[in-house]
């Protein structure tokens, strides 16, 4: 076969692909090393309006093509002999001929599914458009390291004249000047929305680099204005921003969802933007994920759009609907590689006419707090319907009024399909109402899609702004390159990073030496106050934390075995006492009834029988009382709640006694270990004292120390009954309560006849003081027996353990020591140890590693000192990052003025002089 008919065989078919993928896809480049003749043409030709939304948003799937790889299988063939060569090539291209009918065939399937499927499934062809177009990218890198013979070429290609080496307009391959600038604007592309649409980037190589020294100053710009907005002590500590106003349905909401590429904004019949929106836009360009955050809600990154709008709608609805607007703003950061980098500030849209459910003041609150946000030195986006005049425009007016020359405010024109495109033309070319920075015209309603689902969650700017190429291509004469207006979200997005960028320039040297001076007096509040003494929310909290635990240890020091013995003890000896009081001593007066005689009266005790069963039984129910007590229970309550009330005394003395949540870490902490370890020390004490309940021996010296101890016991007992007699006179007066006695004692003998119960009075006395009365003569006779008591305890009777039936006093004070000698052993090791051991540790779950960040931050603050001195120390390091990123800028700016001037004719001292210009 000769190389003459491979040739003539072998182009059609490769064209044949090539106008297949035109067809199907009019935007697309072509990216090989063939280029029909007929497709510059097709790129250009505009779409037919009133085209399908889902035509246009059907991906383009691109046919196995192998004419790549064939100039790569022609040079190593070139040896072979022709007719092997050829004959191989041929063959190669009938299989490229055949890949080229299965991919058609599979467009066309694609196509049939988009017009059924619908929008759902548009994310899926996008993904697969997306491996198609890198596995193109990877074959094109292949093919252009190949440098091909001319004669090769030529036999490729025979309609295309070979072009040298240096052949070109610009001394380059075309090939090699369109890598260079798909590489300079990688970093560019999403942001700006060249990404978005399928036409070529037509940017020059200087264009893409000044393109990314703007986005990366706007951003850092962008940084320093979120720095000193977190300050936020100052109004000169302030950058601008782009204030967004308009009318309701004058199509605010969809020019900025149109930037973001997601519908995330409030929408509803009624008024739902009620508060300002203070957005954030974020470029990353090495991400996949697109996301939001809100800042002061710490709902983290939140990836789906569609709960973002409904977390906005529900901050809008809860102001009250007497205030219909609050100043309070909503704070909204969105990182995603589609976005530039601006700050965008969203406003209620004006109205003209208050509805009835709205206050009438309704339109001039709207007003005021518009008026608030495009002050000086923001800037201005005022957008207008292109079916209203803009005579009538109310975001014009209220721009005029505070920026009456047009120098920060830049007018919106939207729904521009609405109207004929030349009176769109004439809008946006308007001399009456000039802006400096002039008008921009955009179709920003998202095409409504006629399939069976809905979009979804997908980024919406492709279909934004193909439905606006598709209408300003249809009038090229109106919209065209050639005309003087400005159309399309692109060029808007590329408007907004040039003014925010100059604004924020302009206004940086002045912020710089605001900062400077903030920074001076922080610095000298820090020096004065806080004697340059650094401190952070984590080391107030380590130092506070290891304070109190040296605290806790010199108490765990002093709180061991003798203390808990000498606290159960006394806890004991009081039980003792009251046991005493309800089976020997005398009960409390209820009535003025005479007293019943008895039988065995406690002052026979000492010349009672010794063998008498009554005193024997009595001092045997008392010993049962006492052992069958709970003592179990009642140590391990004594001893927990003494715990608790040496750690709540710690917490009082350290610096945690102005922390509530820390105060209720530490308790909750020994709470826990307390009741962990409290039933199974309860039930040891219990299960070691069942010997005592049965039978009880005294040894000599256990009776001594007993009749020493009760002593003790019994004068604490009698000082409390005097006191106690001794307040009772004081408050009624000694001879009053003398009389009262007197009259209650001569009832009680029967010496005077009483009617009635006297609960209403008698005697002359009212029935409170006789109350007091019998209180009184309760309190007397008291103590008239414990002094006798203790005479009997001191009596040589008592001093023996024989006699124990005689001196019950002194047998129960001696179960009562062995009671507290056996329960220390067991709450020593069940309880105060372990609770020892595991208090500091459970400390350090609960106030040392596991606390967050915000945690931690928000315990520190709790303290209004440590609070100052940490907002004192944030300022001033704030401040200082935010000169350190103007500097950097300012570096910044002098290398690009630098490059600038390199490579500018010497003589041309205008353009030579020209760059950022931020200082």
């Amino acid at each position: 076969m000769s190389g003459r008919i491979l040739s003539h065989r072998l182009v059609p078919l490769l064209r044949t692909g090539l106008l297949a993928r035109h067809v199907h896809n009019a935007a697309a480049r072509t990216g090989g090393l063939l280029r029909s003749d007929g497709s510059a043409a097709l790129r250009g030709r505009a779409w037919p309006v009133g085209a399908n939304a889902i035509h246009n948003n059907v991906p383009a799937v691109r046919a196995i093509s192998f004419h790549r790889i064939l100039p790569k299988l022609a040079i190593k063939l070139i040896r072979l002999p022709a007719m092997l060569g050829g004959a191989t090539v041929a063959g190669l291209a009938y299989f490229q001929y055949q890949a080229t009918q299965a991919g058609n065939y599979a467009i066309d399937l694609f196509k049939r599914a988009g017009e059924t499927a619908g929008d759902a499934a548009s994310s899926l062809f996008t993904e697969i458009q997306g491996i198609a177009e890198q596995t193109q990218r990877g074959w094109q890198r292949t093919t252009d390291a190949v440098e091909l013979p001319e004669w090769l070429q030529n036999f490729i290609n025979p309609n295309e004249e070979s072009q040298s080496d240096n052949g070109g307009p610009g001394g380059k391959r075309p090939k090699e000047s369109r890598l260079g600038a798909a590489a300079a604007g990688a970093t560019t592309a999403g942001a700006f929305g060249y990404d978005e649409s399928n036409e070529e980037d037509t940017r020059s190589e200087r264009k893409i680099a000044e393109d990314d020294q703007m986005m990366l100053l706007t951003r850092k710009m962008i940084e320093i204005r979120n720095i000193l907005q977190t300050v936020g002590q100052s109004n000169t500590l302030t950058l601008p921003s782009i204030v967004v106003i308009g009318s309701q349905s004058s199509g605010k909401s969809s020019v900025l969802e149109a930037i973001v590429g997601h519908e995330f904004l409030p929408k509803g019949t009624n008024m739902v933007t009620r508060r300002p929106i203070e957005l954030t836009l974020v470029n990353t360009p090495n991400a996949q994920a697109e996301y939001g955050e809100f800042p002061a809600l710490g709902l983290g990154k939140i990836t789906d759009f569609s709960q973002i709008q409904r977390t906005l709608t529900d901050l809008n609805l809860a102001v009250p609907e007497r205030d219909c607007v609050s100043d309070d703003p909503i704070q909204l950061s969105i990182y995603s590689p589609h976005v530039p980098d601006l700050s965008l500030i969203d406003l209620p849209g004006y109205i003209q006419v208050a509805g009835h459910d709205q206050p009438p003041e309704l339109k001039q609150k709207i007003s005021d707090l518009c008026d608030k946000y495009i002050q000086a030195p923001n800037v201005i986006l005022a957008i207008s319907a292109a079916d209203v005049d803009l005579a009538n425009s109310t975001a014009l007016r209220a721009s005029r009024r505070v920026d009456p020359r047009g120098e920060r405010t830049i007018g919106v024109i939207t729904k521009m399909d609405l109207v004929d495109p030349e009176r769109g033309y004439n809008v946006l070319s308007d001399k009456k109402y000039p802006l400096r920075l002039g008008y921009v015209g955009v179709v920003s309603r998202i095409p409504q899609t006629t399939a069976l689902f809905s979009r979804g969650s997908g980024n919406i700017t492709g279909a934004i702004m193909k439905n606006e190429h598709a209408y300003f291509s249809a009038h090229p004469s109106e919209f065209g390159s050639q005309s003087d207006v400005s159309v399309g979200v692109s060029t808007l997005r590329t408007k907004l990073m040039h003014v925010l960028e100059q604004t924020m320039a302009s206004s940086l040297a002045g912020t710089r030496d605001a900062i400077s001076q903030e920074l001076e007096e922080a610095t000298y509040e820090f020096k004065v106050q806080y004697n340059d003494r650094p401190l952070s929310a984590e080391s107030y909290l380590a130092e506070s934390l290891d304070s109190f635990k040296h605290s806790f240890k010199a108490f765990a020091e002093s709180f061991g075995r003798p203390q808990v013995r000498e606290m159960l003890k006394n806890e004991l000896d009081q039980r003792v006492m009251d046991i005493l009081a309800q089976r020997y001593w005398n009960k409390p007066i209820e009535d003025l009834s005479a007293p019943l005689p008895e039988l065995d009266p406690l002052s026979d005790l000492a010349k009672a029988d010794p063998e008498s069963l009554y005193w024997h039984r009595k001092l045997d129910a008392s010993t049962s009382s006492l052992t069958k007590l709970g003592i179990g229970r009642l140590a391990t309550t004594v001893v927990a709640n003494a715990i608790q009330s040496h750690v709540d005394r710690l917490i009082a003395n350290s610096t945690f006694a102005t922390h509530p949540y820390a105060q209720k870490q530490i308790v909750d902490a020994c709470n826990s270990i307390l009741n962990d370890r409290f039933f199974s020390t309860s039930d040891q004490v219990e299960n070691c004292i069942k010997p005592f309940k049965f039978e009880i021996e005294v040894e000599d010296p256990e009776w001594a120390k007993g009749r020493e101890n009760v002593s003790k016991v019994l004068k604490e007992e009698l000082r409390a009954c005097e006191t106690a007699f001794k307040r009772l006179e004081d408050s009624i007066g000694r001879r009053k309560l003398k009389d009262v006695m007197s009259f209650i004692d001569k009832v009680r003998k029967g010496e005077v006849f009483l009617e009635g119960d006297g609960a209403g009075g008698a005697g002359g006395f009212s029935s409170a003081l006789l109350a007091r009365g019998r209180e009184s003569v309760f309190l007397r006779d008291r103590a008239d027996l414990i002094k006798m008591r203790l005479l009997a305890v001191r009596s040589k009777q008592c001093s023996s353990k024989k006699n124990k039936y005689y001196c019950p006093e002194v047998f129960l004070d001696v179960v009562a020591d062995k009671l507290t000698s056996t329960a220390v052993l067991f709450l020593n090791v069940e309880l105060l140890s372990e609770f020892y051991y595991n208090f500091p540790r459970e400390l350090d779950m609960r106030l040392g590693r596991h606390l967050s960040d915000a945690e931690v931050e928000r315990f520190a603050r709790e303290d209004p000192r440590i609070r100052n001195h940490l907002d004192v120390i944030r300022k001033k390091e704030l401040l200082e990052l935010a000169l350190q990123k103007i500097e950097s800028i300012r570096q910044l700016d002098g290398r690009e003025r630098k490059n600038r001037n390199s490579d500018r004719p010497v003589g041309n001292r205008e353009q030579r002089n020209r760059g950022w210009n931020l200082f």
